[in-house]
């Protein structure tokens, strides 16, 4: 028989969006002199959260705020193309770029999106995430972290942001 872990809900919804809106503040505070921000996205929820990070901050701020989404694939062993999907071309030249994805666990996924931007001239790039694992097997940390958590390797945890009516974050 299959070992069944139970759900265990860390954060609610209503937490999860108190969590967000911090980040959003301090995203903005650490960045007050900048004119313009970009805001990047990693496909899934992590697109999801940056466009919640990305509507607070157009609440707090009169900044040029541009979003942007990094596509890769989270589960594959190698990532041979990237794509960065944004309106304007020249969007992330001499700029401060905010990577955003859900959860941070070996800090491969955000390893990776920081290949296409290696090329371009940045003033600087951060990284946030909403739950941070703290599993790290490459050299990568989050500037911005909603939700510290320390679990087992075995223990998975799901954020939900898509989702209005699951809106949280889940241990499985």
């Amino acid at each position: 028989m299959e070992d069944i872990k139970e759900v265990e809900l860390l954060l609610d919804s209503e937490k999860t969006l108190q969590k967000i809106k911090r980040m959003a503040f301090q995203i903005y505070e650490n960045n007050f002199s900048e004119k313009k921000l970009v805001i990047a996205g990693i496909n899934g929820e992590g697109f999801s959260l940056a466009e919640k990070i990305v509507e607070h901050l157009r609440v707090i701020t009169d900044k040029e705020i541009f979003l942007a989404k990094i596509g890769l694939d989270k589960r594959a062993e190698s990532q041979p193309d990237i794509q960065i999907e944004c309106d304007e071309i020249d969007t992330f030249r001499k700029k401060t770029v905010v990577i955003v994805d859900d959860v941070l666990n070996t800090g491969r996924t955000v390893a990776y999106s920081l290949r296409p931007f290696l090329s371009i001239p940045l003033k600087k790039i951060q990284v946030a995430v909403l739950v941070d694992r703290d599993y790290l097997l490459y050299p990568i940390h989050a500037d911005y972290v909603g939700y510290s958590l320390s679990t087992t390797l075995n223990d998975h945890v799901k954020v939900v942001l898509s989702d209005e009516k699951e809106l949280g974050v889940y241990l499985y």
